[in-house]
């Protein structure tokens, strides 16, 4: 008898949780979209032209730049050429940034994870300090390094590096948490300290997405690193303001830094894709895909 009356009642709470959800998810939904026009409204008005206004003309650019690369085709091989030492320091810049960064995050990890730390009390803030250097944008960094240091690779470097720590540092603090401790116990079983434990109970387990994840990173510290040129930070990102603030007659050689670019972006991430599946997947994972 008191089944019989406690399911109406269990299907009387859930019914009334479920509208009162959909209510909190109505009025969610309509706060944001509130919100959006609002800003938007508020950007559209502080922007010179206004938006619409400007919409006709968003493809003015790119045909006045692919006419002129058209038009002057037989000119790309040089600018490849002579763009090239950009694009290797660009690539320089997002590979020295990856190694230091991952290096720094490799320790703050092991230091920020929790049943791993040889002090705890470092834990929280440790990752209060990942969190700051993961949500200040690198552009912003870049720009305060230039003020101080001046233009050049170097600011760029500092500033990807930083935010390379923070990234990767919650990444790998994450792959620790599920690593196996008993490695780690036998070791401290046998008077082994801590960054022994770690290196020899830890890392073997690690390493294979360590890797993965900083190999995934050097490809979107290479696009930082373009981006950072703009501002002043060097590589062929600086080539590129450089040709676009020009105007018509550098529109061709506009084209030729975007299509290395773009062509060096595209082989570091196959490469890039095909060590990290092998890293996390194994051999078996391409002679798998081979079959498919």
């Amino acid at each position: 008898m008191h089944q019989t009356n406690t399911a109406p009642q269990i299907t009387a709470d859930y019914l009334a949780h479920t509208r009162q959800k959909r209510v909190m998810n109505m009025i969610l939904l309509v706060v944001f979209v509130a919100l959006l026009i609002g800003g938007f409204s508020t950007a559209n008005a502080r922007n010179a032209g206004g938006f619409w206004n400007g919409l006709p003309n968003v493809f003015d650019f790119p045909a006045d730049v692919l006419s002129e690369a058209w038009e002057r085709a037989h000119l790309l091989p040089g600018y490849f050429v002579k763009y090239l030492p950009s694009l290797i320091e660009t690539v320089n810049i997002a590979g020295a940034a990856t190694l230091i960064g991952a290096l720094f995050a490799f320790f703050a990890a092991l230091l920020a994870t929790r049943g791993l730390a040889p002090a705890p009390w470092l834990v929280g803030p440790l990752r209060r300090l990942l969190d700051v250097l993961r949500a200040v944008p690198e552009i912003v960094v870049a720009l305060v390094l230039i003020f101080l240091l001046g233009g050049g690779p170097v600011p760029a470097m500092i500033a990807i590096a930083l935010h390379t720590v923070g990234a990767l540092g919650k990444l790998f603090s994450e792959v620790n948490e599920n690593a196996s401790l008993k490695p780690v116990d036998g070791l401290a079983s046998v008077g082994a300290g801590w960054l022994q434990r770690m290196i020899l109970g830890v890392v073997p387990q690690v390493a294979p997405n360590y890797l993965s994840y900083t190999l995934l990173r050097f490809e979107v510290n290479i696009r930082a690193s373009a981006i950072l040129g703009f501002v002043g930070a060097g590589g062929i990102g600086y080539d590129l303001r450089n040709t676009m603030s020009w105007g018509q007659g550098k529109f061709d050689e506009a084209a030729a830094i975007f299509l290395l670019l773009f062509g060096t972006i595209i082989i570091v991430d196959q490469v890039s894709s095909h060590f990290r599946n092998r890293l996390t997947h194994g051999r078996a994972y391409k002679d798998k895909g081979a079959i498919l």
